[in-house]
């Protein structure tokens, strides 16, 4: 699957250019953090990526594929979760694996054990808090071992606790040797998490750095008035 080869690629709904010339590597290795302000077109990249929509114009691979393969997960913000029982709804996605029913039931349980969910794996998910209901989406993605797992916003909405148990499940996805791509708007959470980052801004990949570069001198003046928007009380830059 790696590298995921992006060249020229761009999105024009409707006549619309909502993205143009993106050029993009992505290894196989660490967490990406996507960054940008609103409306730029980071959920879009996110869902070409995962191979849910179709570029309109460029190319984009997967390795030597032109599409990827089940071994990609995506996790929206606001996950799909059925009117079914915590572990069930932990074991969907491995429905169209080649899993057996008995293996699907021992590895969903494996997965919200990791995640803290198993005394819950019985209840209705309906129950869930928004921060569990995220945990559990997660355990769902896990339990199909990914090589490539997007995440969108996973912790928009969560108050600090639930996102501090977010961050560790996705550093454990990440240890686990599944690359992480995943967009959010706390830059606190981006340097806590990142190894690198990819700043969008005006349709196109501004910058492509290591997280510490990125944030401590980033090259574009888009991303530095970005950074300093969002973290006026803790960076300035040298002009």
């Amino acid at each position: 699957m790696f590298p995921i080869e992006l060249a020229g690629v761009g999105f024009r709904p409707d006549g619309q250019c909502v993205l143009s010339g993106i050029d993009l590597q992505l290894d196989g290795d660490g967490i990406s953090i996507l960054l940008g302000p609103n409306g730029v077109g980071k959920t879009v990249l996110l869902r070409m990526i995962a191979g849910l929509q179709p570029v309109s114009e460029g190319r984009l691979t997967w390795g030597a594929a032109s599409r990827p393969d089940e071994a990609v997960a995506m996790v929206f913000q606001q996950p799909m979760i059925l009117r079914a029982s915590v572990l069930d709804n932990a074991a969907l996605g491995m429905k169209p694996l080649a899993f057996g029913r008995r293996e699907r039931r021992r590895r969903a349980h494996e997965m919200l054990e990791r995640v803290g969910l198993a005394d819950r794996a019985a209840d209705s998910a309906r129950l869930l808090s928004g921060g569990e209901r995220q945990r559990l989406a997660l355990a769902r993605a896990w339990a199909v071992q990914p090589r490539l797992l997007l995440l969108d916003e996973p912790t928009a909405s969560l108050d600090p606790s639930a996102v501090d148990a977010v961050e560790d499940i996705i550093r454990g996805i990440r240890t686990d040797g599944c690359k992480v791509l995943m967009t959010t708007h706390n830059l606190g959470q981006a340097t806590r998490l990142a190894d690198d980052v990819i700043f969008l801004a005006d349709g196109r990949v501004q910058e492509h750095a290591p997280a510490r570069q990125f944030f401590a001198r980033p090259r574009s003046n888009a991303a530095r008035r970005f950074i300093q928007a969002e973290l006026p009380w803790r960076i300035r830059f040298d002009e």
